[in-house]
């Protein structure tokens, strides 16, 4: 345990309360038109969690295997979540979309702890860098829309499909990005099947 995993840890007791406040607002005594400020808050903590712990591990060069494998896992934990809660309410995006979501992670997930299990170290990607931002945005943007809704300052129309197209595009990067790791990677991961196909 270091300062950074602590704050990664962080991240992961904190969203939880996403989809809770999202929910059930009204049980923290938060009001209807407050609630996506919460939901901001709640998501500004665990990014900012996010850079800190990133930021400390490499600037204290405590960078550890446990903060190697715990730190996408918190990414992927609270992006799908979020997207998750988004199904609810209001917003109603597709389930089918945190699908494309969820299949990408526990795919890629796979595929590299399979590597590991044979000495092969699969390095994390800029494209999937980038897969966590854009998810990071277009979680800021919804929320922001959701309290332009509650403002009354868009219909729910409006809302729903900007909210469509905007986690749409995320999956579909999300894919790009699985594509992209597997074609460069794709010598190791054929070496570790290979390896796997020699010991049936």
């Amino acid at each position: 345990m270091n300062v950074a995993i602590f704050f990664t840890f962080l991240r992961l007791v904190i969203v939880p309360l996403f989809p809770c406040i999202y929910l059930q607002y009204s049980w923290f005594g938060i009001s209807e038109k407050w609630m996506p400020l919460f939901l901001l808050l709640v998501l500004f903590i665990c990014e900012m969690s996010d850079v800190i712990d990133g930021f400390l591990a490499r600037r204290r060069k405590i960078v550890t295997d446990l903060g190697k494998i715990l730190d996408p896992m918190a990414d992927s934990i609270t992006h799908i979540l979020v997207f998750f809660t988004f199904t609810q309410g209001v917003i109603k995006i597709p389930l089918l979309l945190v699908f494309v979501f969820l299949y990408r992670e526990f795919f890629i997930a796979t595929l590299r702890t399979l590597c590991a299990l044979k000495g092969i170290a699969l390095a994390a990607r800029k494209s999937g860098k980038i897969k966590a931002i854009m998810q990071a945005v277009v979680s800021f943007i919804i929320i922001m829309l959701l309290g332009f809704y509650e403002l009354k300052w868009i219909n729910f129309s409006f809302l729903q499909n900007v909210s469509l197209i905007l986690t749409s595009l995320a999956a579909i990067y999300a894919v790009i990005s699985a594509l992209e790791y597997i074609y460069v990677n794709w010598d190791y991961i054929k070496r570790a099947l290979s390896t796997d196909s020699n010991n049936l």
